[in-house]
């Protein structure tokens, strides 16, 4: 089974619009290291610059045979996205209080690290309320249907 590693803050934190898959340029053995789903990514953010994007903060843990190979844990990481989604991501990060954030890193059918970026923008915490209000509603709701059902058969 291929690892994927999701960041549990940013639905949390966040409303989050539209998504963007992209590559992930990696050195030598932090595929191993991601591979093994030894990774967080709950800290981690994106920006674009000079034309590129590249994702900070995200920490994958030095691969225990690597030696002298492993890299830094915490090196910024360049995104491979096409030109015009990195000028649509860049208009979209000029307007305030919106934050590019991975959302997963998984591995696709060809065996490439992918990174699911989202545009986000902040949840106050009058937003986190509700957002758990409902929740707990929900799981209210689909119990009595289960019970419902349990009784019923």
């Amino acid at each position: 089974m291929l690892a994927t590693i999701n960041n549990h803050k940013a639905r949390r934190d966040y409303f989050i619009g539209d998504t963007y898959e992209a590559g992930l340029a990696l050195k030598g053995v932090e595929v191993k290291s991601l591979r093994a789903a030894r990774a967080s990514i709950d800290e981690a953010f994106a920006r674009v610059e000079r034309g590129e994007c590249w994702l900070y903060n995200a920490h994958i843990m030095p691969y225990e045979f690597g030696n002298r190979w492993n890299v830094d844990p915490l090196r910024p990481r360049r995104l491979l996205l096409h030109k015009k989604e990195i000028d649509r991501l860049a208009g979209q990060l000029n307007t305030a209080g919106l934050a590019l954030l991975p959302l997963r890193i998984f591995f696709n059918a060809k065996g490439l690290a992918k990174v699911t970026l989202g545009v986000g923008k902040g949840k106050t915490q009058i937003d986190k309320r509700e957002t758990i209000k409902r929740k707990m509603a929900d799981r209210e709701i689909n119990r009595a249907i289960a019970d419902r059902m349990k009784h019923k058969a």
